[in-house]
């Protein structure tokens, strides 16, 4: 058991790299292909892109296969075409490739949770998941910022060839210790469809992009942060962004267990309450060079808190079609990504600052408590009716 989470954990390290290293090469890839760094910014939006159109898709034409064979397969198709990233010569050739390059990355920690699930010990579920996100925690400790140094030092190919062999590890790691599984969906695409008539389904993936968004309306200014605001020199963001990423690794452990202790609804309730109070506190301490230092590390530890429980609550949110249900979250934390970066875009163009990031961080954070509020209140409601039809019965 321990020997198939640790070879999800490889993928995890995989996707986590290839999702943040273009960041930081990013001036790197627009001189090498002779476009704007504006414009080479859109390789990231055509790999969220790849990752909200792959997630449904491929987890729902891989059911009919075994989950085992699914998740090889969606490894494969991660390694072949980051690789042909490196070799992307033009604008249009990259921005197919990382488009093709996320497809399998939703499918991937989708099932993958619902594999890692499976193979816990009972009581230890959300501890299992959080195993396989500790490849992608890892990944913005290690992995993003040696794929930054390739990729400066050497070319921004180099960078891409490194996720291909972390791919190729990952492809042997799940075929040689990856145990037999039974098919990723028991009823067929068409009835797993019917998972969408919930109510609380959509709510718990309106959580996560509204919840999570905060996070990212933070994470995605973090550079400004640290040298505009807090006046650190540039070669500070690296070490920060590190320092984030070592949070990440210790809040993804500490809210795994927090959704073993209690239900994974009630955990993300008190980690988005955590989450405001940090995001606020760090609008009034961003000035200061020792305080933001500590307050990324925090914001990250919190952050990362949130990835066992939200993805605990969506798949017991959507029993009886689970790997569906849990890939859709992956859709919707790209979707968090992209409209926490947006949203906290708007007052820093209105002249607020770079501190206005939190804020809206932090609205988008208490309004996922408001969501994941009404989604305990949805599931009192139905044991209420459900033990009022028993004694009826």
């Amino acid at each position: 058991m321990n020997k198939a989470l640790i070879a999800l954990a490889i993928g995890g390290f995989g996707i986590g790299m290839t999702e943040f290293v273009i960041m930081g090469i990013l001036p790197d890839v627009a001189e090498a292909l002779q476009v704007t760094i504006p414009q080479a910014s859109h390789f990231i939006s055509a790999y969220a892109l790849g990752v909200v159109v792959g997630a449904p898709t491929l987890t729902g034409i891989g059911g009919k296969w075994p989950a085992h064979k699914v998740l090889l397969l969606l490894m494969v198709w991660f390694t072949v075409f980051n690789t042909l990233s490196a070799f992307a010569d033009s604008y249009t050739t990259l921005m197919i490739s990382r488009f093709l390059a996320g497809l399998p990355h939703g499918a991937f920690f989708g099932i993958g949770a619902v594999v890692a699930k499976g193979l816990a010990k009972p009581g230890k579920e959300a501890q299992a998941i959080a195993t396989m996100f500790t490849g992608l925690t890892i990944a913005n400790v290690v992995g993003v910022p040696f794929g930054t140094y390739l990729g400066h030092e050497f070319s921004w190919n180099v960078a891409f060839m490194a996720v291909g062999i972390v791919g190729i590890m990952a492809i042997l790691g799940i075929h040689f210790w990856m145990p037999q599984l039974p098919k990723s969906s028991e009823h067929g695409f068409k009835q797993d469809l019917k998972v969408f008539k919930r109510l609380e389904l959509w709510m718990v993936i309106l959580l996560t992009t509204i919840g999570t968004g905060g996070f990212f309306a933070w994470y995605s200014y973090i550079a400004p942060l640290i040298t505009e605001v807090a006046g650190h020199p540039e070669s500070m963001v690296s070490y920060a962004m590190i320092l984030a990423g070592i949070g990440m690794s210790v809040g993804n452990i500490l809210g795994a267990k927090l959704a073993d202790k209690i239900s994974p609804i009630k955990a993300v309730v008190i980690i988005l309450v955590t989450m405001v109070i940090v995001l606020l506190a760090n609008t009034f301490l961003a000035d200061h060079k020792t305080a933001i230092l500590v307050m990324t590390f925090l914001i990250g530890m919190v952050a990362f808190c949130i990835s066992a429980p939200i993805q605990m609550a969506i798949i017991n949110s959507a029993r009886g079609s689970e790997m569906l249900g849990s890939s859709m979250n992956q859709s919707a934390f790209n979707m968090g990504n992209a409209s926490g970066a947006y949203l906290a875009s708007l007052p820093i163009a209105m002249g607020y600052g770079f501190t206005s990031s939190n804020l809206v961080g932090a609205l988008m954070a208490g309004t996922g408590i408001f969501i994941a509020s009404g989604i305990i209140l949805v599931r009192k409601r139905k044991t209420k009716t459900a033990n009022l039809k028993l004694k009826e019965a």
